[in-house]
C-alpha cells in the first residue's frame, strides 16, 4: 500500500466512524473466502459495512471521533462492522459468530460508550430501529382501532335487535 492508498483508507474509515451509530470489532481466525463473502452479503443486506483494515490506519481514523476508546481492540487480524442503526451490525455479526468459530467478537462501541463482547451481544439482542418503529406505529394505531370498534358496536347491536324483531314479526 503506498501513501496515497493509505490516505484514502484512513479517509474512508474516518467517514465510517463519523457516520456510524455503532461499531463492532471482530478478529478473523482463518475464515474461508466463502464464509467471508457470506458475512459481507448479510451485513450489506442489513445496511451496514464490513471492512478489514490495517490496525495502524484504523487507529489513525478513530482519532478525533467518539470511537477513540476502542483503539486497544485493534490488535491482530481485525475487521470493522459499522452501521447507522446501532443494532444492525451487531445483530448480523453475533448471528454469524454463532455459526462458526472462525470469527471472534473483540468488542465495539456505541458512540463514546465502549462495549466488551458481552455488551455487543446484549446490543444485538435489542430490537432494530425498524422493529421499534413498527411497534410504535402499532401502539399508535391500537387506540384508533378500538375507538372505531366502539363507535360501530352500538349500531351493529341495534341492527341485530331490529333483525331479530323482523324475524319474529314474520
Amino acid at each position: 500500500m503506498d501513501r496515497s492508498q493509505k490516505a484514502e483508507s484512513v479517509a474512508f474509515l474516518s467517514g465510517v466512524f463519523n457516520e456510524a451509530g455503532a461499531v463492532v470489532i471482530t478478529r478473523n481466525l482463518g475464515m474461508t473466502v466463502a464464509q467471508s463473502t457470506d458475512l459481507r452479503n448479510k451485513i450489506r443486506e442489513a445496511g451496514a459495512t464490513y471492512k478489514v483494515a490495517k490496525n495502524r490506519l484504523a487507529k489513525l481514523a478513530i482519532a478525533g471521533t467518539d470511537y477513540e476508546g476502542i483503539g486497544d481492540f485493534f490488535t491482530g487480524p481485525t475487521a470493522i462492522a459499522a452501521s447507522a442503526d446501532p443494532v444492525a451490525a451487531a445483530k448480523v455479526v453475533v448471528e454469524f459468530a454463532k455459526t462458526t468459530d472462525k470469527i471472534e467478537i473483540v468488542g465495539g462501541a456505541m458512540g463514546s460508550q465502549v462495549l466488551n463482547p458481552d455488551g455487543v451481544k446484549a446490543l444485538a439482542s435489542m430490537p432494530s430501529l425498524d422493529e421499534l418503529r413498527a411497534k410504535l406505529i402499532g401502539l399508535v394505531q391500537a387506540p384508533a382501532t378500538k375507538l372505531a370498534q366502539l363507535t360501530t358496536a352500538p349500531a351493529a347491536k341495534l341492527a341485530r335487535v331490529f333483525g331479530a324483531y323482523a324475524k319474529e314479526a314474520a
